[in-house]
């Protein structure tokens, strides 16, 4: 089956169990959003959810998280890996927000503050400026090549392959059906691709082997 149907197919499937696509990460605005992506890296959405209401409590705003200082802020978010660079992050994203005239719907802008790469950036671009984007997290990395959607070995060129298979006004809600198929259906360990309802289909034979194998 060629990429461009498997493609078609998976986004049915998707579309039939995810018809809304809420943002995993509790937020009230594009800096609380953006704060919340920056902390999720290498860290569950969970954990954060957790942790940003105290945090948000002392600072939801780039002027209040400037004001703290940061070793108090590492206080705060101490339970969320990486919590001592993040937590410097914070500080200078913060005056750097501040410096720029808040935030804005820029790619070069939001890829310039401490502490955010392309996909943090993709993320506040895509759920909460409504700007086609398609962050590749690793649930997508895996399942790209899992479902034999991309031979890619880094994220970067996985978000090219995926964003040739699906139209553009897709991509917002795309990336997030498949980060919830991949965290209720297909996860990394003791998956079973005889047994998924797209794996059975999209993965190779040598993929069902080598998984198998693990």
């Amino acid at each position: 089956m060629k990429r461009i149907d498997k493609a078609k197919k998976i986004g049915i499937i998707l579309d039939n169990l995810y018809p809304e696509t809420p943002i995993p990460l509790d937020h009230s605005s594009s800096y609380t959003l953006l704060v919340a992506v920056m902390l999720s890296a290498q860290t569950t959405d969970k954990k954060v959810n957790q942790v940003t209401p105290n945090l948000f409590s002392y600072a939801s705003t780039p002027e209040q998280m400037n004001k703290l200082e940061v070793n108090f802020i590492q206080d705060l978010i101490k339970e969320i890996g990486l919590a001592p660079t993040k937590a410097k992050n914070l500080k200078k994203m913060a005056k750097q927000l501040i410096d720029g005239g808040g935030m804005r719907g820029d790619w070069d802008y939001l890829e310039s503050l401490a502490g955010v790469g392309h996909k943090t950036a993709s993320v506040v671009m895509s759920q909460w400026y409504g700007i086609p984007a398609f962050p590749i997290d690793t649930h997508i990395h895996r399942l790209a090549s899992r479902w034999g959607l991309s031979k890619a070995k880094n994220v970067e060129m996985t978000e090219r392959d995926l964003k040739k298979l699906w139209k553009k006004e897709l991509w917002n809600k795309r990336h997030l059906q498949i980060i919830f198929f991949g965290r209720e259906h297909c996860q990394a360990r003791h998956h079973d691709l005889n047994d998924c309802m797209i794996c059975c289909w999209a993965a190779s034979q040598k993929r069902k082997i080598l998984e198998r194998n693990k």
